[in-house]
Order: C-alpha cells, then structure tokens, then sequence
C-alpha cells in the first residue's frame, strides 16, 4: 500500500489551507458490506473464528469498540465480527490521504496519532449519541513492535465517563504472528482468532474511578504474541520468519552495539561481534556455534533495550541525531516531501531543523506518552511522526538510526518528566 506524495518547500506547505472540520457521516451499510466481503479470502485462509461473552450487557445500542492493533488484517476482522452493526472508526489522517470521500462514507473519524485533539472525543460522541452508531477505536493508535500491547494512554477512563455507553473489547490471537510490522508485510500461515467481551456497562463506568477504569483496560490489554504462539505450539516454518527482525532488536546483549543487528532469513546476526541467532518455528531465539545465551523471549530482549535506553535518560546520555528525509501532511491530497532535515532528540524533547538550521518544529518529552512511529511506512520508510494539530512531520530515518529507540525513550522521557514534576 502506497501514499500519494508531492514535492513541496516547507513555505509552499505551510501557506496551504487546512481542511474544514467536518461531522462523522453515518456510515454506509453497502460499503460495509463490501469490505466483509472482500475479506473473506483473507480470513478464510487464517481459519478465522471468534467467540463472545458477556455482550448481552452491551444491548443493541450504540457502543465503544476497543481492539488491539497487531497488524493490517485488524479491520478485515472488524467488520467480519461487527457487521451489520454500523460503526465508525477512529482513523489516523494518513489513511484518509487521496480518499477522504470513501473514508468518511465509510464513517471514519480523522485524527491524529499522539496528538491532543479537542475535536475527537466531540466527532465520538456525536457519532454515538446524535448518529446512534457505534465507534471503533485502537487505544494503543500504534501498531505493536514485539507483541505485546502499545503503551495506552493515562486516564483513558475519563473518556469512557464523557461517552456514557457500553464498552466492548475486541482482542485478537494470531494476528501479530500472522503478520508483525517488522518482518516486511511477509505473511505467515497461522490461524488467527478473536474474542469478543462487552468489559463494561454505563453503570459500571458511572460506579467506578477514572483510576480503576484504567486498570480494567490494561489487564484486557495484556497480552504477548511470541508467549501465545508458544504456549500454543504454533510454528512458523516460513524461511523468511527473522526478516527485519533488527528493527526492533536493534541493540546487541553481548557488545552492547546498536544498530549493527540484522534480522534475515530464520537468523538475527551482530556484525559487530558476531553473535547470531537462530528464531526457531516457535518463535524463540537460539544461540548459534559459540554464542553466549541472551534472551530467549523477543519481549524480554525489548524490554532489556528499554531499560538501557532508561539508563542513558537517567545518566543524561541519551540522544539521537539524525540526518532525515522529511514529509509534511496538513490536508488530505498528499504526503509533501519537503527535502532534508535534522531531527535531534534529547531530554529536552524533539528538534527538527531544516538544511540550512532553521528549527521547522520542537516537541516537548511531555507532550505525548509515546511516539507515532512506524516501519516501511507507505512502503517510503520507518518513519517517526512529530507534529501538532496544524501541521505533522514525518522523518524518515538511516537504516543506522532504531525507530524502536525513538519510541522507547519517548516513553520512558515521558514517565521520568512526570516523575520529576511529582
């Protein structure tokens, strides 16, 4: 899938008017229709199947639909689970780039990813309340890297209050190990799964603390695919399994260099010490020759970044500086590539300058929890995303320079900021 994209200068983009805001429509049953059909091949091939519980508490009413985002198979599940129930979906404004009108028959709500945005929680609730439709959101907005859930954002149980309706969670099997973000689009044969659980009801949420709703969400948020195909025994004997496998470990255990990993094949390699890999059919890690053990388990490697790049936050280390591709978006004709940049992040949050040193825009670490970051985004690049309501810039990083890094020390940035302000 590809993106339309104009050269522009960054004065060109930045004198070009912004698209009106416009209310969700209601959204088509005929074009609703058609995607459910068109999924069939796709799903079928999965062995698709779901099952439910507790969904005579969410009645027949409108409702909030939450479901994890493992890969591009998400929506075809949706609408084979939900349709004819209508509903619209909370969309990143890239999907709606050179097909707003579909989008928005569809009942699709823009948005953009990380960003504070006044007019979403205003288009759900008239979408649920004025429309009488439902509203499908992925709370996590990110794909997952490793499998398991996406940093969810803090008192999302102050939104659940604000809409007043029933609560439904989609949460899927299968799916991430169908096809995760990092190994290229290359598809595995797997069966993928769903259940389906109305988790609360407008009593309940009116009952409850924003706190307590909170932790409702990321226990039906917890999961770990690479634990589930395990314990499952699934086995993914596809010789392209380790492709791409470095762009979330990134960082090597044995001589602590990073970027110098490379997933390919069945194997993940350092070509900086030599320590190599082999991902085995159940999705574990296996020292080849003479390497030492590490981590078994990708989350558990992960999460070993995670606390290096925290040490490095702590210790005033940490940064990033990198010479970029840049793309801006601030209307729905295209993806305008501006020419190149410089994107530095540090404690103080995200720079991005243009060639010639002018600051194009600053981030603070605490304004987002995490980062809108992506791999071989619109088959351009792996892409992080900074921006506000005017304006989004996507940098398209060096093969040399970790998305997932990006992402990890805009969270962990996040959490200590907040720490240190008490």
């Amino acid at each position: 899938m590809k993106i339309k994209t104009k050269h522009r200068t960054y004065e060109e983009v930045m004198a070009m008017r912004r698209p009106a805001h416009k209310r969700p429509l209601t959204p088509s049953l005929m074009l609703g229709g058609l995607i459910r059909l068109i999924s069939i091949p796709e799903l079928w091939g999965t062995h698709f199947r779901f099952t439910t519980e507790d969904m005579e508490k969410a009645g027949d009413g409108p409702c909030l639909i939450l479901m994890n985002h493992s890969s591009f198979i998400d929506l075809k599940i949706a609408y084979r689970i939900l349709f004819p129930r209508r509903f619209s979906i909370v969309s990143t404004t890239d999907s709606f780039v050179g097909k707003a009108p579909l989008m928005r028959w569809l009942g699709c709500i823009p948005t953009k990813k990380f960003v504070s945005d006044p007019a979403l929680i205003s288009d759900m609730k008239f979408a649920l309340h004025r429309r009488k439709v439902s509203v499908l959101m992925f709370p996590e907005a990110g794909y997952t890297f490793d499998g398991r859930a996406t940093a969810l954002p803090r008192r999302f149980g102050l939104l659940l209050k604000h809409l007043k309706v029933p609560v439904v969670t989609i949460i899927t099997d299968g799916a991430f190990t169908y096809d995760p973000l990092y190994n290229a689009l290359q598809k595995r044969k797997v069966e993928v799964s769903a259940h389906v659980k109305c988790i609360l009801t407008p009593d309940e949420i009116a009952q409850k603390s924003c706190r307590e709703l909170d932790e409702i969400l990321a226990e039906a948020f917890s999961f770990d695919g690479f634990a589930s195909q395990r314990e499952q025994n699934v086995r993914i004997t596809e010789p392209f399994r380790a492709d791409g496998l470095h762009r979330i470990l990134y960082q090597c255990p044995v001589c602590r260099a990073e970027g110098q990993t490379e997933g390919k094949g069945t194997v993940l390699t350092c070509h900086a010490c030599g320590a190599a890999y082999e991902l085995n059919e159940h999705g574990q890690l296996m020292p080849i020759g003479e390497t030492k053990p590490a981590f078994a388990h990708i989350p558990d490697w992960f999460n070993w970044q995670r606390e290096q790049v925290r040490e490095e936050i702590i210790s005033g280390r940490y940064c990033m500086d990198a010479e970029v591709e840049v793309g801006m978006m601030v209307d729905y004709r295209a993806l305008y590539l501006i020419g190149r940049g410089r994107l530095i992040h540090t404690e103080d949050g995200f720079t991005l300058t243009d060639e010639a040193g002018k600051v194009l825009f600053h981030q603070s670490p605490l304004t987002a929890h995490t980062l809108n970051a992506d791999f071989f985004w619109y088959e351009i690049g792996d892409t992080v995303c900074i921006g506000d309501n005017d304006r989004l810039f996507y940098c398209f990083l060096p093969s040399s320079v970790p998305v997932a890094k990006a992402r990890l020390a805009t969270e962990e940035l996040y959490r200590e900021k907040r720490r240190r302000r008490g």
